[in-house]
């Protein structure tokens, strides 16, 4: 049998030795210059948030332990403050005025908006203009909007009793009296604050998918049952987001009253932030004034956990 010729031997083939994994410190150096240059960017925010915002807060929990005067050492007087601030007469009536203002905010403020954000959704014509309208009072300093409506309620020449009178109703004293007065600066804070509240809910609003309400016109909801059955539901995160930004913003209250009614009459519009301010520039009293800043930090530190929880829920769901 003739004899196969034997094959060539393969070609041995060069194994190339394994590829070292990067060095780890080189990563890591680059990673930490990455975190040094953005906490370099972050480094004014920082500072001025330290100096202007956390300095301020924990000097001012500090002072309502003291009784501190400027020009003196302070000395520690312990919870001396809060027993005084608590057993003032003004400090009832502020609460009382807060409270109640915060309470028509959320009935007059709130409905409100929501209401022109569904009439602004339902406009097919001059959309861009209204909201324009809409927004304009935002744009206006709070200080000067104050001084408006501070000459429209003037009871002689104002504005408002004129119209009052145009229209042969009776006038009424508006910021003057004692029982009007805190009803008038809820509609000056509605007033002032409207445009941004219209925005967010029209955003909402037409973040709604169109096909729930062709659904609705098809099972023969009308305009409120749509509003109830589909409006509602679909931006109940909104609304509870604005409440809670509403009434921590209303228990702030302090331009209104500074400006028009200067916390009367007989101290109807006296709120908490404005009898801090005259614990501190009038009575001299930078303990007190503290001390009520310290109550009214933990009133509003519960509602921001409310809100932070709020925000936190929708992000996990």
């Amino acid at each position: 049998m003739p004899k196969t010729a034997a094959r060539p031997p393969a070609p041995a083939v060069a194994v190339r030795p394994a590829e070292a994994p990067p060095p780890t410190r080189g990563r890591g150096r680059r990673r930490l210059l990455d975190q040094l240059h953005a906490y370099a960017f972050l480094l004014g925010g920082l500072v001025c948030f330290a100096l202007f915002s956390w300095y301020p807060a924990i000097r001012a929990v500090v002072i309502a332990f003291q009784k501190y005067t400027p020009g003196s050492a302070p000395q520690w007087v312990g919870t001396a403050n809060f027993t005084r601030v608590l057993h003032d007469p003004e400090f009832t009536a502020a609460w009382r005025n807060t409270l109640t203002f915060t309470l028509l905010a959320l009935l007059i403020g709130f409905a409100i908006p929501f209401v022109l954000a569904l009439v602004l959704n339902e406009l097919r014509h001059a959309k861009a203009f209204f909201r324009v309208v809409v927004y304009l009072p935002v744009m206006i300093p709070p200080v000067v909007s104050a001084l408006l409506w501070k000459w429209f309620y003037d009871p002689g020449a104002g504005l408002a009793n004129e119209a009052l009178r145009f229209l042969h109703l009776p006038t009424s004293n508006w910021s003057n009296g004692a029982d009007t007065a805190l009803v008038s600066l809820v509609i000056v804070a509605t007033w002032a604050n409207l445009g941004g509240t219209v925005l967010i809910y029209l955003a909402a609003l037409q973040s709604i998918p169109g096909e729930l309400y062709e659904a609705a016109e098809l099972d023969g909801a009308n305009l409120l049952q749509r509003v109830r059955h589909v409006t509602i539901p679909q931006t109940r995160f909104v609304v509870l987001m604005l409440m809670l930004l509403q009434i921590i913003a209303t228990m702030q209250v302090f331009t209104e009253p500074f400006v028009i009614t200067g916390g009367g009459p007989e101290n109807a519009t006296v709120t908490v932030l404005y009898l801090i301010y005259k614990y501190a520039f009038l009575y001299n009293d930078f303990g007190g004034a503290c001390a009520l800043s310290v109550m009214l930090l933990v009133l509003l530190g519960l509602f921001s956990a409310g809100y932070l929880r709020l925000t936190r829920s929708r992000e996990d769901g």
